[in-house]
């Protein structure tokens, strides 16, 4: 069996079990900017959908300028500016946090214009009714807006989670070392496709556990219809 298996995968077992154990390491990286991208990028998000939607004009035109260049050009541009344009690295930046630089922004400006989506698309009428009933500004965000704005962003929400799992192997752009550049180094070495399938199984779970979060997620906000 174990012959069969190694004539198939083209490489003995021992040389398979040392790739996943390097990958299951390096996956650490991976997901350390993952969480790190959206930690940051969430809030600043937030922060854009709220300046975009400002009614001071110049606020406005910066703001669109900066979802253009950020929606605009590919994130492997933006992180060979950064790092090699900037020179982020003179001021005391590593190559991992050059990349989180550069995802944050990248990231924020894609969640500023679904949240902006959401917002807006709760109707203005309920928060008017519940200006009548007597609520508050803040309770009327919190009881009326948000449990809708939530439950309106999740779908969008998670396309943009399983891209940003994906987007990662970009890091290796500027020599971060993440599984998609550890699988392309042990396919070289090996002369064999068997690294990049295992890099792309460590995506596919990834991918498989956001998106069951996003899927219990809706089913618990169902209510809301």
């Amino acid at each position: 069996m174990e012959a069969f298996l190694e004539t198939i995968l083209g490489m003995d077992l021992e040389t398979v079990g040392k790739i996943l154990v390097q990958m299951l390491q390096t996956s650490l990286v991976t997901l350390q900017l993952f969480f790190f991208t959206l930690l940051f990028s969430l809030p600043l998000g937030l922060l854009v959908a709220l300046g975009r939607m400002s009614r001071f004009k110049p606020l406005q035109w910066l703001i669109r300028a900066y979802l253009l260049v950020m929606r605009g050009t590919p994130l492997m541009l933006q992180l060979i500016f950064f790092w090699f344009g900037l020179k982020l690295g003179r001021y005391g930046f590593s190559r991992m946090e050059t990349a989180i630089v550069a995802f944050v922004l990248n990231y924020a400006a894609y969640f500023a214009e679904i949240y902006r989506a959401g917002i807006q698309g709760v109707p203005q009428g309920q928060r008017e009714a519940a200006n009548v009933l007597g609520f508050s500004k803040s309770q009327t965000f919190f009881r009326i807006v948000l449990p809708q704005l939530v439950k309106k962003i999740l779908p969008p929400m998670g396309n943009e989670f399983m891209t940003l799992v994906k987007d990662t192997s970009l890091a290796q752009i500027i020599a971060v070392v993440e599984i998609s550049a550890l699988a392309s180094k042990f396919q070289n070495a090996e002369v064999s496709i068997v690294p990049v399938f295992i890099a792309g199984v460590f995506y596919l779970i990834m991918n498989a556990v956001i998106s069951k979060c996003f899927s219990m997620a809706e089913k618990r906000l169902n209510y809301y219809q």
